[in-house]
């Protein structure tokens, strides 16, 4: 007789035995999850294709911060366009008005000259300044100390001379390539057409100082390179009889009230006056020269 194989039966009386429990995992690493360079990214249960579907159809978020930077460029750049279209515009009414000023101021040469002229060079400024007489509170043909302009309100201006063969009428800087026409006067008016000699200053030849300035950035720029000159540089000034010649010997950097340098002298001399340094126009730079027989 054979064996029956063998068969576990469960007594459905008895008693179910307990699942197995799952491992309980360590949960302390939660309280960092908001902590660190990782802390904006959890976990997440993935989605379905639809919401993916959803999520990539939404619109990207707008970078505020590039916006602002490129429209700070583009402001940037239109500043720079229009600070060069006001500089050009500078430059060619300077032009103009230097073109216009050195083709006033053309003269033709005094008979007894011996040399040929050479072509104008614009001028410098001085005694006249820089302030047109349109401008606010009118001119202001010479910087007067403080202390002293109730006393200059006062006086009488001296007349305009009647020309006279002594009289300045040109004058020829050969070191610096000067040759520009010398008009009585030096208010802003009169150094447009040329150098001005200080009235009642001594007259080229005589015995005082000879005041003649003119403009070095506007006008012709006459003086423009007055600065170049050096001690024992010939100052020549026509009148309509003769030449004086003048030979530099002293040169220097003032204050616009520094005006003793226009004060009489004993002996003859020339002082050259113009505004430094160019296109600044803070101070004033003045060049002396001694007559020579």
């Amino acid at each position: 007789m054979g064996q029956e194989p063998f068969s576990r039966t469960i007594d459905p009386l008895s008693p179910q035995p307990d699942p197995p429990s799952r491992a309980t995992l360590p949960d302390g690493y939660r309280k960092y999850k908001d902590i660190g360079a990782s802390a904006q990214y959890h976990t997440h249960a993935v989605d379905d294709d639809a919401s993916v579907t959803e999520r990539t159809r939404s619109s990207p978020r707008i970078r505020w911060d590039w916006m602002r930077d490129k429209a700070l460029l583009v402001i940037e750049l239109g500043l720079l366009a229009g600070l060069i279209l006001v500089l050009l515009s500078s430059l060619s009414t300077l032009n103009e008005i230097n073109s216009a000023s050195s083709a006033a101021q053309q003269m033709p040469t005094p008979a007894m000259e011996q040399e040929p002229a050479d072509a104008l060079i614009t001028v410098a400024i001085l005694p006249g300044g820089h302030t047109p007489p349109d401008s606010p509170g009118g001119s202001a043909p010479q910087e007067i100390p403080a202390h002293l302009r109730a006393v200059v309100r006062q006086a009488t201006p001296l007349p305009l001379p009647t020309r006279g063969p002594e009289h300045a009428v040109q004058i020829q800087i050969p070191r610096i390539n000067v040759n520009a026409p010398v008009v009585e006067g030096d208010d802003w008016e009169s150094l447009k057409q040329g150098a001005g000699h200080h009235i009642g200053s001594a007259n080229p030849g005589e015995r005082g100082n000879c005041i003649i300035s003119a403009h070095n950035d506007i006008f012709g720029e006459i003086f423009r390179r007055l600065q170049e000159l050096d001690l024992g540089d010939e100052v020549l000034v026509h009148t309509t009889t003769q030449v004086h010649r003048y030979v530099v010997t002293q040169k220097r950097v003032i204050e616009p009230t520094d005006v003793s340098v226009m004060e009489p002298t004993s002996s003859p001399i020339i002082t050259l006056i113009s505004c430094y340094p160019y296109g600044i126009d803070t101070h004033r730079i003045v060049v002396i020269g001694e007559l020579q027989p």
